[in-house]
């Protein structure tokens, strides 16, 4: 069956075949830039998840969007622009989404914090522990769950190769 099962996440403990780099840091000397479409002017603002794509002989390649990989054990192609754009930009603005939606949070626990210690003073920081407290022992680990549960709820696509 000449499919290939494609997904927006890289499971944390597969490690990928012999001759495949896993994406690393951008710009570092040891690996490449994967970050980039060939061909395309580098926009931060869009930039998207790197695609797993799982060959039928087992081959795994992790692949920007809109972007084709070679297997190197069968040499079939496998192009990712075959993902409906709408689906894949809309899971990458879900994510976006929970990250801003940390953020927002934290900014409402610190910014009033602030403005209690330039009007209470210095004593109001008594405060900071507990409130660190709540933060890593309950609010993170539930918001890391949410995210955990979207991922592995992430829709999966059948390619073809070329």
């Amino acid at each position: 069956m000449d499919r290939a099962c494609v997904s927006t996440r890289l499971p944390r403990a597969a490690q990928p075949p012999p001759g495949v780099r896993p994406p690393g840091r951008a710009g570092s000397a040891s690996s490449p830039d994967l970050s980039r479409a060939r061909g395309k002017t580098y926009n931060a603002s869009v930039r998207g998840a790197l695609i797993t794509v799982r060959c039928d002989c087992g081959g795994i390649g992790y692949v920007p969007y809109d972007d084709r990989w070679e297997c190197p054990t069968c040499h079939r192609r496998w192009n990712t622009g075959q993902i409906p754009a709408d689906e894949y930009w809309g899971i990458m603005r879900e994510m976006r989404r929970m990250r801003i939606n940390v953020l927002a949070t934290a900014l409402g626990i610190v910014v009033p914090i602030v403005v209690l210690t330039a009007v209470a003073g210095i004593r109001i920081l008594l405060l900071l522990p507990v409130l660190m407290s709540f933060w890593f022992l309950f609010y993170m680990p539930r918001w890391r769950r949410r995210v955990r549960q979207q991922a592995r709820n992430l829709r999966k696509w059948q390619l073809h190769p070329e």
